[in-house]
């Protein structure tokens, strides 16, 4: 937690990132006189009525104005509210950009703006609060038009509990021609009552007429120190404990946090590394059988949001129309769709982060392994197999991430890699 007077709650939990955290600040700042902000209201970064070169992140916001905005009724912000309705996220992964855009959600569905530990602080936390929305994308490759018109179709409702909505769009590099343009047309237009926050790697990587229309905040990488020292805070985890993690969170913060506090993820992990040092003992029908496996393993994190789909449908039966309920289980479908890709994912930074260790070791630098609770059985693998086996055994990993990408069998994908890293000590 930051100690920096400049910083205020809640964005004084945004670790490493100093800059981002005193310019959001400074932009969700209740109006000059106003002691205590409502619902997250304040007069910080005006919009632009063209677009213009955003302000980089801790660039000064411009003064706030001499008086409080009136509460309005749900739904009616204040007319003098200057905060941008959309930011753009941008920075390395890991560096904190969903954690920061779930503060800067806290700040404006929090009736106290945040800055305490309220009820509302805890339903967007736990990312369960009626009005706060994180989209990530549904397609194989891109974020689907469905997705983007049922995005449009709710941001015209009133909110449920704030006086504002807020919608988290992660990975918005991921918006193909068509969605970045029907998404265009709602933030070109967007009901007075909405936030948006688009999160990306590049600013370049989103299409120029939504990226000019938006409050460019930059974040920088996080050091792995900082990271492991994240990791140490919030979770208790030693320094190999945090490395483990991030590597298999492909180096997020987030993603490492829920691996360490979730034993479904960390058993996963423990299922590859078995399958790994025990491959000069398999066979063809023992590979494939490992392969089945992975698949089952990969698939068992996603019953608890089955469950939680179905109390969705159970609670949706007396409020949706039966076109609201069919469009809310195909969206629960392709929410899974993508779960079970990051479970993919994590398999393969276990098996990327393998490889490399064993390279390490092959350059006699055991000390910078990741993963030092195997230390040994990665050693005997090194010892069976050779360098250009190692380098091609990554590069197959890389390959098949991209193959994920067009919707191939998660089965043979692990079929593919098992036996091609059985050749490899045998």
């Amino acid at each position: 937690m930051s100690f920096d007077p400049e910083i205020r709650p809640p964005f004084d939990e945004l670790v490493g990132q100093e800059l981002v955290a005193r310019y959001l600040s400074r932009a969700t700042a209740p109006a000059v006189g106003d002691g205590t902000p409502a619902a997250g209201d304040g007069a910080p970064v005006p919009t632009p009525a063209a677009p213009a070169p955003a302000p980089a992140a801790g660039d000064s916001a411009p003064a706030a104005g001499d008086s409080a905005p009136a509460a309005g009724a749900p739904g009616t912000p204040p007319p003098d509210d200057q905060l941008a309705q959309a930011f753009l996220f941008t920075g390395p992964v890991g560096a904190g950009k969903t954690e920061a855009a779930l503060l800067l959600a806290q700040s404006q569905l929090c009736p106290n703006g945040g800055a305490d530990n309220c009820d509302e602080c805890g339903r967007v936390r736990r990312r369960t609060h009626p009005d706060l929305h994180v989209l990530e994308p549904e397609g194989a490759q891109s974020y689907l038009l469905e997705q983007i018109a049922q995005l449009a179709r709710d941001a015209f409702l009133k909110p449920m509990r704030a006086r504002r909505k807020v919608y988290i769009i992660k990975e918005a590099d991921r918006l193909s021609a068509s969605t970045a343009n029907a998404f265009l047309k709602l933030l070109e237009e967007p009901p007075p009552s909405v936030r948006f926050i688009l999160i990306a790697r590049t600013r370049a990587g989103v299409l120029d007429t939504i990226a000019s229309r938006c409050q460019l905040v930059s974040f920088v990488a996080l050091s792995e120190v900082a990271a492991i020292n994240i990791l140490a805070a919030e979770t208790g985890a030693n320094d190999d404990q945090a490395r483990i993690a991030l590597s298999v969170g492909g180096g997020s913060v987030s993603q490492a946090r829920s691996y360490i506090n979730t034993e479904s993820r960390r058993a996963f992990r423990r299922e590859v590394i078995g399958i790994l040092s025990s491959l000069e003992r398999k066979d063809a029908h023992d590979l494939l059988e490992a392969a089945k496996k992975l698949v089952t393993v990969a698939r068992a994190p996603l019953d608890s949001a089955r469950l939680r789909h179905a109390e969705e449908l159970e609670a949706g039966k007396e409020q949706l129309s039966k076109g609201a309920l069919s469009s809310l289980e195909q969206r629960q479908k392709r929410e899974l769709s993508a779960l079970e890709r990051r479970n993919v994912i994590e398999v393969l930074n276990v098996l990327r982060s393998w490889y490399r260790d064993a390279l390490l070791i092959g350059l006699g630098r055991a000390e910078d392994c990741v993963n030092r609770d195997v230390i040994e059985a990665i050693s005997l693998f090194r010892g069976r197999t050779s360098e250009a086996a190692c380098l091609r055994l990554l590069g197959q990993v890389d390959q098949s991430e991209k193959r994920l990408q067009y919707n191939v069998s998660v089965q043979s994908v692990f079929e593919s890699l098992l036996f091609e890293a059985a050749r490899a000590v045998n």
